[in-house]
This record gives structure tokens, sequence and C-alpha cells, in this order.
């Protein structure tokens, strides 16, 4: 599901706008200023920001530019400022779109729809079901299964395997992870990614606790199906189509060691 955040100091805009995004079967949620905008960044992610330029505090280009440091999603502005640049100025902060007030829902709910459709942001808001290999992840259902087989995961493993899943083929750095699966404010260390990822390799793994006793078709399995691998330091990634040809990750890599060369 997608999910929304409304950073609009007036209450009754803030809630005709999330009544919007509700009526496209997306979650809003909203927030009256920008430091009720990082709590909510710091444990929650979001596939689109709809900023008011006018709030109390840190305004909303303070936002965006903090926003920045950390995250590279949609921001669509919206403000009553009727500066010749102020529409420069939005861009210029790091924004996506500029909306003037007042302004139509529609035209919204279309800037923000447009701006989730790029590429890098649309797999992760679209589709409910996604497969990858042997595992199928229902987003809606919050499950994993592997050959039809449920896999138990903590939502944190979930959120993991879902960011994983939906960029196949593309290496992800710690920090992108941990921007996308804790939040772009998340307040915890960057090893918390590597403990996470472990856990949850461990669970797709056909035996974890003693892979070698597996033979050597589980063996190949693992080595093949294997979801995170560690890519020349530069991140983690979900394996596409011609992952078999490809290294295996390193706990793979040794467990196939120990294995016949017929392998």
């Amino acid at each position: 599901m997608t999910h929304v955040l409304i950073v609009e100091d007036d209450g009754e805009l803030a809630r005709l706008m999330q009544r919007t995004f509700e009526s496209e079967g997306m979650t809003a949620r909203i927030a009256g200023s920008a430091e009720e905008a990082y709590d909510l960044l710091t444990d929650s992610v979001f596939d689109c920001l709809v900023v008011d330029v006018n709030l109390p505090g840190d305004d909303g280009y303070a936002l965006c530019r903090t926003l920045r440091e950390r995250s590279g999603v949609p921001v669509v502005f919206a403000s009553a400022r009727i500066e010749p640049d102020a529409r420069i100025r939005a861009l210029e902060e790091g924004g996506d779109a500029y909306l003037s007030k007042p302004f139509s829902l529609r035209e919204m709910l279309a800037q923000a729809k447009a701006l989730m459709m790029r590429p890098e942001w649309r797999s992760e808001a679209d589709g409910a079901v996604l497969s990858v290999g042997p595992f199928e992840l229902d987003r809606g259902a919050k499950t994993l299964g592997k050959d039809g087989r449920l896999i138990a995961l903590s939502p944190r493993e979930f959120q993991l395997a879902s960011v994983l899943m939906s960029n196949v083929g593309t290496s992800l750095s710690r920090d992108a992870l941990l921007v996308k699966a804790w939040g772009a404010f998340a307040e915890v260390e960057p090893q918390t990614v590597s403990v996470h990822m472990s856990w949850l390799r461990a669970k797709l793994e056909d035996d974890p606790s003693s892979p070698a006793t597996s033979g050597r078709f589980a063996a190949k399995a693992i080595v093949s199906t294997c979801l995170m691998r560690t890519v020349d330091g530069k991140g983690r990634e979900a394996p596409d189509v011609a992952a078999r040809r490809r290294e295996p990750c390193l706990p793979c890599w040794r467990l196939r060691s120990r294995l016949p060369s017929a392998l």
C-alpha cells in the first residue's frame, strides 16, 4: 500500500487532502509542523510527501533540505506565497513539484501519483504481490512464502525483504536500506541493518542450523536463490534471473566449498 505524509498546519485542509488520498486506496498521515514530520519520518517510511511551505518553526524548505540529506522521496510543495520565484525556489530546495494555493485536490493527487510512478519509486509503491524465484511476497497480507511455504518474519524483516524484492538486480547500500526500511530519520546504527539482514537470510535458507547436512541439491538451491548478497562492498541486492551465473554470497560460498566438486 502507498503511504503519503501530509505536512500542513491548516487542519481542515490537511483532512481534506487526507481523504483525497484515502479515496484512492492510499494511507495518509498528517503532521502539523516540520517537527512532527521529523518524528513520523524517524520510524515510518513514506512514498511521497506533500509539504506546506509556511509552517510553524522550520518551514517546508528547511524540512526538504534536511530530508534530501537522507532520502530522495518525492516532495510536492504547496504554498500560498505569491513571489515570482516561489516555484523556482521550491525546486531549488529539493522539491519535485509545486502547487499554488488554492489548488485543486485532483491536481494534487495527479502530481503525487505522477511522481510515484517514476521507476525509482514505482516498484515499491505499486503491486500487492511480488515474486522473485521461489519467493512470493504479499504486501497486503504481510507474508513471505518460499515454494508455497510461509516464512515467519518480524515486521522489520518483512520490510527489508519487500525493499530488496522491489529492487531486483539493484545494489543497495546499507544507508539506503536504512532509509527505505526504517525511515529517513531513523535513530539506529547502520550495523543494525547487517544484523537484521543476517536474521532474514537465516530464515530464507533451507536449514540454517546445519546447512551442510541438507544434501547437495538443497545446498545448490541455497547458493542459487539466496536473497541477499554482498556486492563488491557497495551494498546488498536481490538476484535477477542471471543470479545463478554470478558469485554467491560469502556464507553460501563457504557452504559450497565444503561440498563435493560435482556441485
